[in-house]
């Protein structure tokens, strides 16, 4: 189960969002409507309204978060401003006018590795996987990677992807093996750069 954070400017609109999220399996552990409020560490993504920010320019924000969970950002824009917020750290962006289900794809897609990009006729967004996880690595061994870019120890990755710490260590081996990467200090570094 996805465990999201959101941060939005209007508590109605949090409000929906919630109720959608609720009702196609994604459970919301944060609401907030402010960024000056810590984000949930027990997020797997944190979605982001940028009318939400202290200063629309002001991405410190979502570089924070990204250290600790895949960041979507709504945006009121296009492809015009997506770029910077990836630049900040954000996997993906899509419009706050976006389809329920675009929603919900879009958290589903930055979860498992893939950025997400608006399209600039407003059609459905574009996800797109990273180079060196989305043709090698499974889904789950993608998001133990990237907990481990997080700097998160074995037994808190078990505990936040609901496995077994024997298991995490069964995803970090085939990791391993399959980047050809030989210490844990090899593996960060890898995880960091993909």
């Amino acid at each position: 189960m996805i465990r999201t954070d959101i941060l939005g400017n209007s508590p109605i609109f949090v409000i929906g969002l919630v109720d959608t999220l609720t009702k196609a399996g994604i459970k919301v552990v944060a609401m907030r409507t402010s960024p000056t409020v810590d984000a949930s560490r027990l997020a797997d993504a944190a979605v982001i309204d940028v009318d939400a920010l202290r200063i629309p320019h002001d991405l410190t924000h979502i570089t924070e978060v990204a250290k600790s969970a895949a960041v979507l950002v709504l945006s009121n824009s296009g492809c015009v401003e997506a770029e910077m917020y990836l630049r900040a750290g954000a996997l993906g962006v899509v419009s706050k006018m976006e389809s329920c289900e675009g929603i919900i794809g879009a958290i589903r897609a930055v979860t498992s590795g893939s950025r997400v990009w608006p399209t600039e006729s407003g059609g459905e967004p574009t996800a797109l996987h990273a180079d060196t996880l989305g043709d090698h690595l499974s889904k789950r061994e993608a998001q133990v990677l990237r907990q481990i870019s997080r700097g998160l120890t074995h037994g808190q990755i078990a505990t936040r992807l609901e496995i077994s710490p024997h298991t995490v260590d069964t995803y970090v081996k085939r990791i391993r093996a399959k980047l050809g990467v030989g210490n844990k200090a090899e593996l960060t570094r890898a995880a960091l750069l993909g």
